[in-house]
């Protein structure tokens, strides 16, 4: 039950993870993506043709896709009334409930657990209870659906990933009416340890580089970890406040405001030259000329 852990970023120091082939285990990092999934042959001239098809769009289901939040929220709530429990009504608490991991926020935050024992039984229930919220849940983020009905004309691939297994995921996505839309998923089945993990593995089920990858994230983690893994990412703001996903390299309030020129523009000045700091080259003035008496 990855759904109350807090996983880490991934990807810092260009760490991958290993995929199993015939011959015996492949080593797979960014470095080695970037440089074996380059386009050639028709392939790049199908893309030089239609650019959109080039890109790969990964989402994080969690508060991209659907409105998680609430739910987690409300798994809390209801295991605090079966217990007799209340939860305080403090900022950081409902921060930690969302984004730490359970067997933190029991034991050191709400303080309800004396032994293992009782703390495995309550993230279990825990667990439990959000497993069941999920099946209540009939509605996307808004705008999101016409925003991947004219990413799906334009023939642009998607990805889901999430920590849920994959049938849950799959039921999820045909209930809110969204599971055309995604030509591959990352789920728990797919073993990754991190956030970039998943990141690298959707790019490689879209079979697209992971330079020309863009992740629409709501945290700031998995911004960081999109950064790490080379890829473009892409904020809504609303789970987080603006001012904490200034590292993205473009944040939206909402789904409305996204066009697909608004992707094409994340690549148009990417480049190892682009925006150095250089001194600008002037003219250099010629020296001024004295009159004197004689010239006159």
């Amino acid at each position: 039950a990855k759904v109350f852990m807090e996983e880490a970023i991934g990807a810092e120091y260009g760490e991958g993870f290993e995929t199993f082939r015939p011959e015996g285990p492949l080593k797979v990092d960014v470095d080695f993506l970037n440089d074996r999934m380059q386009e050639t042959g028709l392939q790049r001239i199908r893309y030089a043709m239609k650019p959109d098809e080039a890109f790969g769009l990964i989402f994080s289901w969690d508060n991209v896709l659907a409105d998680t939040r609430s739910l987690k929220l409300a798994a809390w709530n209801q295991l605090a009334l079966e217990e007799g429990k209340d939860i305080p009504d403090d900022k950081k608490i409902r921060s930690s409930m969302l984004y730490a991991g359970a067997d933190h926020v029991l034991s050191k935050v709400l303080h309800w657990v004396d032994g293992d024992h009782q703390l495995e039984r309550l993230k279990m229930r825990l667990s439990q209870i959000y497993y069941d919220n999920l099946h209540n849940l009939r509605a996307p983020i808004e705008g999101l659906k016409d925003w991947l009905d004219a990413l799906y004309m334009l023939g642009i691939p998607c990805a889901v990933t999430s920590c849920l297994d994959r049938r849950t995921l799959i039921a999820a996505l045909r209930r809110i009416g969204l599971q055309k839309y995604f030509q591959a998923m990352v789920t728990e089945e797919d073993g990754m340890d991190s956030i970039a993990h998943r990141f690298l593995s959707a790019a490689v089920k879209l079979d697209r580089r992971p330079s020309k990858c863009i992740v629409f994230e709501d945290d700031p983690r998995g911004i960081t970890a999109a950064h790490n893994c080379t890829m473009m990412a892409v904020a809504l703001i609303g789970a987080h406040p603006a001012y904490e996903l200034v590292q993205a390299d473009l944040a939206v309030a909402s789904f409305n405001e996204l066009s697909v020129i608004n992707l094409r523009r994340l690549f148009a000045h990417k480049g190892s030259a682009f925006m150095e700091l250089q001194k600008q080259a002037g003219d250099i003035a010629p020296p001024k000329r004295k009159l004197t008496l004689d010239t006159i």
